[in-house]
């Protein structure tokens, strides 16, 4: 049988979208079709109350997207050498929480260490947050 998948094609270690192969497994003909497209907002500012960790109680990663638009701020505006020498150790001296593991482990790739992972979704990574009172 066909069927449409809405989504854009991801490449696992197979080289291979990993819905088309498991779809795949059991008789389903998958089509991808891309229905999104994403653009960053306010990058420039995000970019500026980055640099400054002193204004803030902490950060809070809700995506991958998140992450990754850390890091066009730090590439963007040459803040890569400023992030290993201080911004990221006062990022870390703070409260840095994520929703799920996929979003946790891109942000410890920048260097910065997590809490929440396990929370799963932004209700119960909300209640977590306000039950430890840091931010």
């Amino acid at each position: 049988m066909k069927v449409l998948l809405l989504k854009d094609a991801k490449e696992d270690d197979c080289g291979q979208d990993p819905y088309i192969r498991e779809l795949g497994l059991y008789g389903l003909e998958a089509t991808l079709i891309p229905v999104l497209s994403f653009e960053f907002l306010s990058l420039p500012s995000f970019s500026e109350k980055l640099s400054h960790p002193e204004g803030y109680g902490g950060l809070i990663f809700t995506s991958p997207r998140a992450v990754e638009a850390v890091e066009l701020c730090l590439e963007k505006d040459s803040k890569t050498e400023a992030w290993k020498h201080s911004l990221r150790e006062k990022w870390n001296a703070k409260s840095v929480y994520v929703v799920g593991k996929a979003t946790a482990s891109l942000v410890n790739k920048i260097g910065l260490d997590t809490e929440g992972a396990n929370c799963g979704n932004a209700e119960k990574l909300a209640e977590y947050i306000c039950s430890r009172h840091l931010l």
